[in-house]
């Protein structure tokens, strides 16, 4: 998995393509496809085709529904702004990663009880940020972090440089030039 996931809205399928390329132009693998969006299961379909290395998976997935459609175009992984039982019992029935978003200690031990490890800390510039994510480390240490939501190019080696952190999403990528914005990312991520 790749240290920053990109939080993509494909609103236009035919900007699939293009957005994906830049990323991996940028050095980023990675891309999170948002289901906001009509076309967000086309997009998934034609990302997995066109870039078969790259990992795209789905993200703001809220229901059952979505993640079966999801999975079935392809999604690598898939990714909630909360925790979904059925959608977790379902990613695991089918073998594919679920990071759902956790920032409560009561959601953070219903993830637990379900197998799952890695989890999403959304908005974390809402709920505390990396100050939040240190305090919830101490009582579950098994725990994995995806902070999205107030990450960006000024905090990225911080947030990075925690040990829980698996990874950090965001779209602040996606703003501007997505090349050369990757590659700042990448100069943080490996500087």
């Amino acid at each position: 998995m790749d240290k920053v996931i990109p939080v993509v809205v494909i609103k236009d399928v035919n900007d699939t393509i293009p957005t994906l390329k830049a990323l991996k132009d940028g050095g980023i693998n990675c891309a999170e496809i948002t289901f906001r969006t009509a076309c967000a299961a086309e997009a998934i379909a034609i990302g997995v085709k066109e870039f078969p290395d790259m990992n795209v998976g789905a993200g703001t997935i809220i229901n059952l529904a979505q993640a079966k459609k999801a999975i079935k175009a392809g999604a690598k992984f898939l990714v909630s702004p909360g925790l979904s039982v059925e959608v977790a019992k379902y990613a695991k029935k089918v073998g594919v990663a679920y990071y759902p978003g956790c920032v409560t200690p009561t959601e953070i031990m219903q993830a637990l009880e379900l197998g799952i490890e890695i989890v999403k800390f959304f908005p974390a510039n809402v709920y505390g940020g990396l100050k939040a994510l240190k305090a919830l480390a101490g009582p579950f240490p098994q725990l994995k972090f995806i902070p999205t939501g107030g990450v960006d190019l000024t905090n990225l080696a911080e947030f990075l440089a925690f040990d829980k952190i698996y990874a950090v999403g965001g779209s602040f990528m996606m703003k501007g030039d997505i090349v050369e914005n990757c590659k700042k990312i990448n100069e943080i991520v490996n500087g």
